[in-house]
């Protein structure tokens, strides 16, 4: 027998609604020795479907995907046996997607903007069975772990201030009191260090709390 342990491959399994970013992926990763693209998936529902039928050994995922959002993949494919090796392979810059994404179960996240090299070694080291995050991704994770974390009533309110609702409106959408979402938007501003709504909006849409537009 010549074959040997350094003979297999990686396994990946691309998810990304971008035909040509998922080709340009697939090349690259093409040229490593060590991996091979077993499958592509252009929404999460088809992720989650070709995850189980491929088992492959790396899940590269954009978090902006239709049908399923990347989040709800990681989510629903943690409950899988073995546990799946994600990495987060996404534009998205905002720390919140980094700390849900981490939190999900993905062992890695890169931007794509990431060089191949870059590529390569993070799904090597995920593949290893370690956490890897560039050094710009991980002092980002830093400094979102010395914020304060928002509630999730606080993040409801946050998301009617967004929509520039009074506290009075707020109080009648949410069926609260109006000395309650006063309390509220003064416990959001602390933990934003915002001085103001308007400032506490900019920084909430900085690093993706707010889910309305």
């Amino acid at each position: 027998m010549t074959s040997s342990v350094t003979d297999q491959k990686i396994r990946v399994l691309i998810a990304d609604d971008h035909p040509i970013f998922r080709e340009g992926l697939t090349t690259i990763l093409s040229l490593q020795k060590d991996m091979k693209v077993v499958g592509e998936a252009s929404d999460g529902e088809e992720a989650c479907q070709l995850y189980d039928e491929l088992s492959p050994d790396i899940l590269i995922l954009d978090l902006r995907i239709p049908k399923k959002e990347g989040l709800e993949v990681v989510t629903e494919l943690m409950g899988r046996t073995p546990r799946p090796r994600v990495i987060v392979l996404t534009s998205s810059e905002k720390t919140e997607d980094l700390r849900r994404s981490l939190t999900a179960g993905a062992k890695g996240y890169l931007l794509k903007g990431a060089n191949p090299r870059q590529i390569g070694d993070t799904i090597r080291e995920v593949f290893a069975g370690k956490s890897s995050l560039p050094d710009d991704v991980a002092a980002k994770l830093a400094d979102s772990l010395a914020h304060l974390e928002l509630s999730e009533r606080e993040l409801q309110v946050l998301d009617q201030m967004a929509l520039g609702k009074s506290n009075k409106e707020i109080g009648q959408q949410l069926y609260i009191s109006e000395f309650t979402v006063k309390n509220h938007v003064k416990s959001v501003l602390k933990k934003l260090n915002a001085f103001g709504r308007t400032e506490a909006i900019a920084i909430a849409h900085e690093r993706g709390l707010i889910k309305t537009p």
